[in-house]
């Protein structure tokens, strides 16, 4: 699971995890305008990719709590057989 970091490591503009952020393979993650303008979309950590993030929709407690519940239901429902 990303970590979803909150701030651009170059200028530490917030980045909400709903919102616009570029990362590269380590999660370094920047902001837009440090990703275009800055770093030309090269990170300076790694020189990797600057590539934008997925942003999430959902908490991830409701995504682990929906995936254990789906689990439970498997292995239920395949005892009863």
């Amino acid at each position: 699971m990303l970590k979803m970091k909150t701030a651009c490591e170059t200028c530490h503009k917030k980045t909400p995890s709903a919102g616009l952020a570029y990362i590269c393979s380590f999660e370094c993650t920047f902001c837009e305008s440090c990703t275009q303008s800055t770093h030309k979309g090269v990170c300076p950590n790694c020189s990797g990719e600057l590539l934008l993030r997925p942003k999430r929709t959902r908490s991830p407690v409701a995504v682990a709590s929906e995936q254990v519940k789906h689990k439970l239901s498997n292995v239920f429902s395949s005892k009863s057989k």
